[in-house]
């Protein structure tokens, strides 16, 4: 079986190698985050010379300290730096860096800015609402983020971003099945100062932030941020001129740190967001005149041929452009909307966590992580996109999160490995109010969502001899998963949908990895692993009619867990007096029981589908040939089928083994050139050219053309600097989509239903920014 696989994965491998070959990044990324050592100091001093290096890169995936080229993972790991030098403002952007990986807003059913869908080698989640749970987990210093909702924010003070492919379930758990994301912040300065960066841009962008270090001794340390930025919108609503998909956020921060550089180190953290905007700059994408919705609105607006029950009966060759009519006549293009509901996305994100760490011994110690969230956030939407009241959506939600992890850290000269346990709950009260273009009274669709979750696991690795290491990981999980709805038609509210009260059930899962990697001399390493993801289930929450039917009441209330297995053979190389950086990994993985979209009359449901492959490989690589140059990339190749369907009672989609999964580029690449000039008196200019490259893709289940990316899309971005040689202030000028494409990043279809709508995103055209950055 073993053998089978990697006969498949080296034909894919062979096919990336194959691929043209423009420029493979692993981007350089030094570890800031420990600034209270000797080495992150003479760290600091290196970074101020000018002129490009393949630096020395070090990554916690393991939940230990190492570098890059020992981890036997793939990872795409970055700096705040060199993200900013290459364009990429928030974690939106981190696709067009990171082989594999698409990262998206707009997620479908929240109208909200702030959303998030994540996938990574074709693995994720469509649906952002609390009752389901992403597929790829989201870390803020070490804190898991339990929604979707509030993922896509902007990059303020990044010390660096790690992307890890294929299931996490050893250390990570639950909800990393596809992989994981980790961001960290920077960690407070030994000297009082600070930064401020002030940026303005096209669509009247505005933006400004300020850091500041305040050490109180040399014991504690304290940092504290402010950041704000402001953007109009991009789509125009024509009903009243409002601007969708702007931009209206600000973020506090702080972290307070005491460390007596002995054993004990303690570290209280804190984030706030909060953003009022308009909402999400979904447009008119496609209208079925024969759904039941569709065909109802357009007789009550006396459309000419229009018959309830459908099918609508057109009475002249002009049918189309009469404005009674709910059909193709409301389409106004990719920056125009003719809905007329009113429309909101807003946002307060806040959370805390305080991080103890004990050294016991110079090989034992102890951490300890503790963490509350509170994520608030609204989001109205006109699903439909025309002056007719098809779908509308109102979402209110109210949610915390609570979570404790501790690790036992043991570093030998022969074995290294952590010990853990991992509690997390949260629970959610979600207020939805829905309009249905067949019934003149508003459906709620309200729930309470109450998930606890708790985990052991353990990972160690035995250094064998200089060359040959092994790493063998387990992890037990118990979720559970609870929710109370309390849904009803508002003509009758006493009549409910189900009956209310708590619905739970648990999930446990005994999820495994192992790697062995070899070090043929410095300079080489290779592995091969084996890892195991799972995501649990959960409970379907959005029905609209009472439920009497108790086969389909049996199969869509809850669904089951899905489960990930992959196989991964990769290579760690240091080339040409390591000045050339060559990373590389190609994969097999089975992806069984996944949850898709299903649909009862116009309500989506998940449910567990049937199985499904995905192989590939990702090659990245950064190369130095001179002080002056640098050339960074990477290239994505993925080839996924669906191989098993299974028919849910009840239910509608148009998913079969003909389609291919969500947001899965079959060829994903990147490629940067930076040089760097000096201008004399200390100060050097820095021209940079950023392409990245992204196949056709769809972004539902049922692969509906009118939603997807039906072309690949080439993007291109332009910056050039000026700085100073010791880093104390710079001065950016940057263009991205330089060659202003137009292309979709996300979308929403129920064609097929009685609702009959297709709704879809595009990216903002060309934009471009200028910015400031003085450092004190």
């Amino acid at each position: 079986m073993i053998t089978t696989k990697f006969t498949k994965l080296s034909l894919a491998m062979g096919l990336i190698l194959s691929l043209p070959m423009q420029g493979f990044a692993q981007q350089e990324m030094s570890d800031k985050s420990v600034q209270n050592n000797n080495e992150t100091e003479s760290a600091v001093e290196e970074n101020k010379k000018s002129g490009f290096s393949v630096e020395r890169i070090e990554v916690t995936a393991r939940k230990v300290k190492e570098s890059i080229q020992d981890a036997p993972v793939s990872i795409t790991a970055f700096t705040g730096d060199s993200l900013a030098q290459r364009g990429i403002v928030g974690t939106t952007d981190l696709d067009k860096v990171t082989p594999n990986l698409q990262f998206n807003n707009n997620a479908v059913l929240a109208g909200n800015n702030s959303s998030s869908q994540i996938f990574i080698r074709g693995i994720g989640q469509l649906d952002p609402t609390a009752t389901v749970d992403p597929g790829v987990g989201l870390y803020i210093d070490d804190v898991y983020m339990g929604q979707s909702l509030g993922g896509s924010m902007e990059f303020r003070d990044i010390d660096r971003v790690q992307v890890l492919r294929g299931p996490q379930g050893t250390l990570f758990g639950r909800n990393t099945i596809g992989g994981a994301v980790l961001l960290s912040t920077n960690e407070p300065g030994f000297e009082r100062g600070g930064s401020v960066r002030a940026g303005i841009g096209s669509d009247n962008l505005r933006e400004v932030f300020v850091a500041l270090d305040l050490p109180v001794s040399d014991d504690l340390l304290t940092r504290f941020t402010f950041g704000k930025k402001t953007q109009d919108g991009y789509v125009t609503r024509l009903y009243d001129g409002v601007d969708l998909g702007d931009t209206n956020t600000y973020t506090f921060t702080g972290k307070i740190v005491y460390d007596t550089m002995e054993k004990l180190k303690l570290k209280l953290q804190f984030d706030y967001t909060e953003a009022d905007e308009n909402g999400s700059p979904l447009v008119f994408a496609e209208i079925n005149e024969n759904a039941a919705f569709a065909a109802r609105q357009s007789v009550i607006a006396g459309c000419p041929g229009a018959t309830f029950p459908p099918p609508f009966i057109p009475q002249a060759e002009d049918v189309n452009n009469d404005l009674r009519c709910a059909n193709d006549v409301w389409n106004a293009g990719p920056y125009s909307n003719n809905g007329t509901y009113e429309l909101e996305s807003t946002l307060k994100n806040f959370g805390i966590a305080f991080i103890a760490e004990y050294e016991f011994s110079e090989e034992i110690n102890l951490k300890s992580i503790t963490s509350h969230r509170q994520l608030d956030w609204t989001g109205k939407r006109d699903a439909d996109n025309t002056p007719f009241t098809i779908l509308h959506t109102d979402y209110v939600s109210n949610g915390e999160q609570f979570s404790q992890e501790f690790q036992l850290i043991y570093t030998g000269e022969s074995f290294t490995g952590v010990a853990g346990l991992y509690y997390f709950e949260e629970e959610i009260d979600d207020i939805v109010t829905v309009a249905l273009g067949i019934r003149d009274s508003l459906d709620s669709d309200n729930n309470l969502t109450a998930n606890d979750n708790w985990a052991a696991f353990t990972q160690w690795t035995y250094k064998v001899n200089d060359a040959l290491s092994m790493t063998l990981g387990a992890r037990y999980t118990e979720d559970t998963k609870g929710s109370t709805p309390d849904q009803y038609d508002y003509a009758d509210p006493s009549a409910k949908y189900l009956p209310v009260k708590l619905y739970e059930t648990t999930f446990d899962s005994f999820t495994t990895s192992f790697s062995v990697n070899y070090r043929w001399n410095e300079k080489v390493m290779t592995y091969l692993s084996y890892s195991e993801g799972f995501k649990g289930g959960g409970w379907n929450s959005h029905f609209n009619v009472p439920q009497n039917d108790p086969e389909i009441l049996e199969a869509l209330h809850s669904f089951d867990e899905e489960n990930a297995t992959s196989y991964e053979f990769g290579f760690k190389l240091d080339l040409l007096d390591d000045s050339l950086r060559l990373n590389g990994a190609i994969f097999d993985t089975d992806y069984d029981d996944l949850q898709f979209v299903y649909r009862v009359g116009v309500a989506p449901f998940l449910a567990n589908a049937g199985k499904a492959s995905m192989s590939g490989g990702e090659l990245e690589l950064t190369w130095v040939p001179t002080d002056e140059w640098i050339i960074q990339g990477g290239i994505g190749y993925l080839d996924d089928s669906l191989d098993e369907v299974a028919e849910i009672p009840g239910t509608s989609t148009g998913v079969d083994i003909t389609k291919t999964l969500p947001y899965t580029p079959e060829v994903q690449w990147n490629l940067g050139v930076g040089y760097i000039a000096s201008l004399g008196n200390g100060i050097s200019i820095l021209p940079r050219l950023d392409s990245s490259y992204n196949s056709e893709q769809f972004f539902d289940t049922s692969n509906t053309v009118e939603i997807a990316q039906n072309d690949s899309v080439t993007l291109i971005n332009a910056s050039v600097a000026v700085e100073a040689d010791d880093k104390q202030w710079r001065v950016a000028l940057s263009v991205s989509n330089l060659t202003d494409e137009l292309y979709p990043v996300a979308g929403n279809s129920s064609l097929s239903t009685g609702s009959g709508y297709a709704e879809i995103a595009y990216a903002r055209g060309k934009e471009y920014h200028l910015s400031v950055n003085y450092n004190f």
